[in-house]
């Protein structure tokens, strides 16, 4: 028997919806063409006419707990065949940042962050941060020196021969560093995962109820294996390349997600060495590890100028919001400011190098502290959606 639905339209999600940058979604007439366009709709219940629907309508929590708005990857091919111009694939983007604010904690937060006019405060707060952290740095190294030395901690993680170099630690403490950005990527960490929480339940009792899977439970265990075979499906960004319109775009994002894997890759093992191995930096341009750190900040540049680029030559046919521009310019600009800092180091320019790397320390901070919030969030829950997908043999 049918299941009875009693349709509660939420204006103010509309509203929502067509400020984070889906206004277009009330010229959509349910011709079905985007869900038959689709090159990666799954078969049952394809996206994403059902999700313009229940948008016109408001139907905030079919679509907040809707997995399929996550499936979406954006590639512009319903766009370009919707012949009212209703542009689905900017519709389900809106909705997916919706779908951040919604489960993310505080939400204060969330909407500040897709709000241009509290940018001067995402970036001067930190701004602040480290520009008093900078003055601890420079002028109270002996009272920090005395104050560590109580607990038998060394404060200066320079090693021999340090004041004939250039070292960002000399400027910006590493502990100082360190004990920001450390419970910054913790809290992170602790807000996505009390969000995904509560989003695969939602998206779990969405897919019952709509038929679009066999489980009648959630079996973590079986998830998680679900999520090690899609991994690879990632990792060669397969449905980017299923698309007609914005194939373009897959080496773009494949350069940024191979860039930040490598950065990972690099701040772990800095921070073994600095904490564990005793062996402070600069390290020698020789090292793989700085081989790995200086391709991965050239691709991390590349890909997000490509970005960038592809955006503003096809602004007719893409349009680009504020939430778009905010991670972009965040991404781009940690590239560019990591580069810069090492350049001006290796051209002996200490002050130049300083004033990049308090740049970057920024940039670092915006992505770390506001991604939960952000655009960026999108790779955790699409990356649980694909997976909870695989899961429940969703075809």
């Amino acid at each position: 028997m049918t299941e009875k639905y009693l349709a509660q339209p939420d204006l103010g999600f509309i509203a929502q919806v067509r400020g984070l940058g889906g206004e277009t979604l009330k010229k959509c007439y349910q011709c079905a063409t985007c869900s038959v366009a689709c090159p990666i709709a799954p078969e049952n219940s394809p996206f994403p006419r059902k999700e313009m629907i229940a948008a016109s309508w408001g139907l905030k929590d079919k679509l907040i707990k809707n997995a399929d708005i996550w499936l979406c990857h954006q590639c512009g091919d319903c766009t370009d065949l919707c012949p009212r111009g209703a542009a689905p694939g900017d519709v389900l983007s809106a909705v997916r940042s919706a779908a951040i604010t919604e489960y993310a904690r505080p939400k204060a937060l969330a909407m500040a962050v897709n709000d241009p006019k509290k940018l001067p405060f995402l970036i001067g707060i930190p701004a602040l941060w480290f520009a008093i952290l900078a003055f601890i740095t420079v002028n109270a190294k002996e009272p920090m020196t005395k104050i560590f030395n109580i607990f038998g901690i060394g404060w200066s993680h320079a090693h021999e021969g340090a004041e004939h170099i250039i070292a960002q630690a000399d400027f910006f403490s590493t502990w100082f560093v360190d004990l920001t950005f450390v419970p910054t990527a913790t809290a992170a960490a602790i807000i996505f995962i009390l969000s995904l929480k509560s989003f695969l339940t939602d998206i779990h009792e969405n897919a019952v109820l709509e038929g679009k899977t066999d489980k009648t439970s959630l079996d973590y265990k079986a998830l998680f294996q679900a999520l090690i075979k899609i991994i690879p499906i990632v990792l060669k960004h397969d449905k980017f390349n299923e698309c007609e319109s914005n194939k373009d775009r897959a080496t773009p994002h494949m350069m940024v997600l191979y860039s930040f894997i490598g950065l990972f890759i690099v701040t772990s093992i800095g921070f073994i060495l600095l904490y564990i191995a005793q062996m402070p930096g600069p390290y020698s341009q020789l090292s793989p590890m700085k081989w790995l750190a200086n391709i991965s900040g050239v691709a991390l540049v590349i890909g997000s100028g490509l970005m960038i680029k592809n955006r503003l030559d096809k602004k007719e046919e893409q349009k680009t919001y504020y939430k778009d521009w905010f991670i972009l310019g965040v991404v781009f600009s940690l590239g560019l400011t990591g580069m810069l800092t090492e350049m001006a180091r290796l051209a002996h320019m200490t002050y130049v190098s300083y004033f990049f790397y308090y740049l970057h320390l920024i940039a670092i901070f915006n992505l770390f502290a506001f991604l939960p919030f952000s655009k960026m969030a999108h790779l955790v829950y699409r990356l649980t959606a694909m997976a909870y997908a695989e899961y429940g043999n969703r075809k």
